[in-house]
């Protein structure tokens, strides 16, 4: 039970940081100090449900989108996180949206691997 929720801290700090980072660097990307605590929880349960689920579906029928998967359920996590958190949004078209989830991608990443 702790380990299980010494994970979910993780996961939640590396979401936390993942999506500060992104709005730091995405001029396009904007997250009120309100809504910032509910989009990080609406993420981060987002992702740990989505990554697993596009992993095995990828696995199963396209083997060469298994290493995009993580990528893949951010820009998921994103736009499902945009559309239900007021205050939250990334503007702009395509470019935007690409780069803050390459952003978040690689933030959280890095996070989940250097947060004890």
């Amino acid at each position: 039970m702790v380990r299980v929720l010494i994970r979910a801290a993780i996961f939640l700090g590396s979401a936390a940081v993942g999506l500060a980072v992104a709005a730091l660097v995405v001029p396009e990307m904007s997250i009120g100090w309100q809504s910032f605590v509910v989009a990080v929880v609406i993420f981060a349960v987002l992702q740990s449900v989505l990554a697993p689920f596009i992993t095995k579906v990828a696995m199963k029928n396209a083997s060469a989108v298994v290493g995009a998967a993580g990528l893949i359920s951010t820009v998921v996590a994103l736009l499902v996180t945009a559309a239900f958190v007021d205050g939250f949004a990334i503007s702009g078209g395509v470019g935007p949206w690409v780069f803050a989830s390459v952003v978040v991608w690689l933030v959280t990443m890095v996070a989940a691997l250097l947060l004890p």
